[in-house]
C-alpha cells in the first residue's frame, strides 16, 4: 500500500519532524492522556512509541501499528524504556483481537491519517470492553475561521501525498456512538482536541 510504503519512509525523522508540534502545539497531551489509561491497554497506531514513557507501570500494552519500519522503531524505545510492551503489526480497521479484549483503548494523533476512520474507530469501539475506557487525541478543525481555512489549504496538499486529514473530529464520532465523555479538552486555537470517553454498558463481575 502506498501511504503504508510513506509512513515507513519517515520512520528514521519522524520524531525530530514532530518535535515542534509535540512542544508548541501538542503541550502535555500525551501524558495527560495516557496517565489516565488502567488495566488492559490497546494503542492504536502506536507509530515510534512516543507514548510509551507516559503510562502508569501498572498497565500492560499493546501496540499495533501498520509501518513495519515504525514499529522497529517503537520496540527499540520499549527497550531503552525497560517496558514490557506487545508491539505487532497491524491495520486499525481490521483488528485481530476478540471482542471486549481491552479495558483502555488509545489512539493519539492518527485517526487524521488512517483511511477510513469510521471503520477504525467501530473497530476501536468493538475490542474495548463495555463500561471502558476511549482516550483520544488530535488536530482537528479550528474554530478560528481563517486557520480552518489555511487547514483546508493544507488538506489539498497533505491529502493526496500522506493521507494526512487536518479537519476530522473523531468527538463527533464518539458521541454518536453513545459514549459517555467525562473529560475534554479543545486549545491551540481550536486545533488540538482530546478526551476521555467510556463505553456504554456495565462490566458484570
Amino acid at each position: 500500500m502506498r501511504l503504508r510504503r510513506y509512513w515507513d519512509g519517515q520512520a528514521g525523522t519522524y520524531d525530530r519532524r514532530i518535535a515542534f508540534a509535540e512542544e508548541r502545539f501538542f503541550g502535555d497531551t500525551r501524558p495527560w492522556l495516557c496517565g489516565q489509561a488502567v488495566g488492559e491497554v490497546l494503542e492504536i497506531a502506536v507509530g515510534t512509541g512516543l507514548n510509551l514513557p507516559h503510562y502508569p507501570e501498572d498497565v500492560q500494552v499493546t501496540g499495533v501499528e501498520w509501518s513495519s519500519s515504525m514499529l522497529e522503531v517503537a520496540r527499540r524505545r520499549a527497550r531503552e524504556l525497560g517496558r514490557q510492551a506487545v508491539l505487532e503489526q497491524g491495520d486499525a480497521r481490521e483488528l485481530c483481537f476478540p471482542d471486549g479484549s481491552f479495558d483502555t483503548v488509545v489512539c493519539t494523533f492518527a485517526l487524521c491519517g488512517i483511511p477510513s476512520p469510521r471503520t477504525a474507530f467501530a473497530e476501536m469501539t468493538r475490542v474495548l470492553r463495555p463500561g471502558g475506557l476511549l482516550l483520544l487525541a488530535d488536530h482537528v478543525g479550528s474554530t478560528v475561521w481563517p486557520v480552518w481555512a489555511l487547514q483546508a489549504l493544507m488538506d489539498a496538499f497533505s491529502v493526496p501525498t500522506s493521507g494526512e486529514h487536518f479537519r476530522r473530529r473523531p468527538l463527533r464520532w464518539v458521541r454518536a456512538a453513545g459514549f459517555d465523555v467525562t473529560r475534554h479538552e479543545r486549545f491551540k486555537l481550536g486545533i488540538i482536541e482530546r478526551l476521555a470517553a467510556r463505553k456504554p454498558g456495565m462490566v458484570i463481575p
